[in-house]
């Protein structure tokens, strides 16, 4: 998501610093800063948490995206703040934050493992052609949610993007609409 949004916005990421590879520019008026960790993504609080604190980021204007073994492939959301869901790279963020969960965050659905597979491997594997062609079309509307989220504000955005994905997640369920 990092790397589609910093390519729609011409931000090159070109500098490392608290283990992570980050870009700043603007969207219109917008000042953002792009940060891609480069620890395991279980550890990604380790470079969120010190990247923050050395910019003196206010934690509501951090949005964080992770993926989400509770939503089907492709469908996002925005939450304004939460828990970590057994997310491990969330929990490290939180830790990292100081166990603060009031920031911003997209999911993005990765669906869940099938039948019996081992969740761990499931995260491991490369996506389908179906699922890879689901995330690309999630990609874009992530970097549009984005670019939506930095014009009229989080309550605004994540209301209408909320409720855009609500009808995706029941298309993708093939659920009536």
């Amino acid at each position: 998501m990092i790397d589609a949004f910093a390519e729609s916005q011409g931000i090159p990421m070109n500098t490392a610093h608290s283990k992570a590879i980050f870009g700043k520019g603007f969207v219109g008026e917008v000042p953002v800063f792009l940060a891609k960790p480069q620890t395991y993504m279980n550890l990604s609080g380790e470079s969120t948490g010190p990247l923050a604190a050395y910019y003196k980021l206010p934690l509501s204007q951090v949005l964080v995206f992770h993926d989400d073994m509770t939503l089907p492939c492709g469908v996002l959301r925005l939450f304004d703040k939460g828990g970590h869901g057994s997310h491990k790279g969330l929990k490290s963020v939180i830790y990292h934050f100081r166990g603060n969960r009031e920031f911003p965050r997209l999911r993005i659905g990765i669906g869940s493992p099938p039948g019996q597979m081992d969740p761990k491997a499931f995260l491991l594997q490369k996506f389908n052609l179906t699922a890879r062609q689901r995330i690309d079309e999630a990609l874009q509307e992530g970097v549009d949610a984005l670019k939506l989220l930095l014009s009229k504000g989080f309550a605004e955005s994540a209301k209408r993007f909320n409720k855009e994905q609500k009808y995706k997640h029941l298309r993708v369920q093939n659920l009536p609409v």
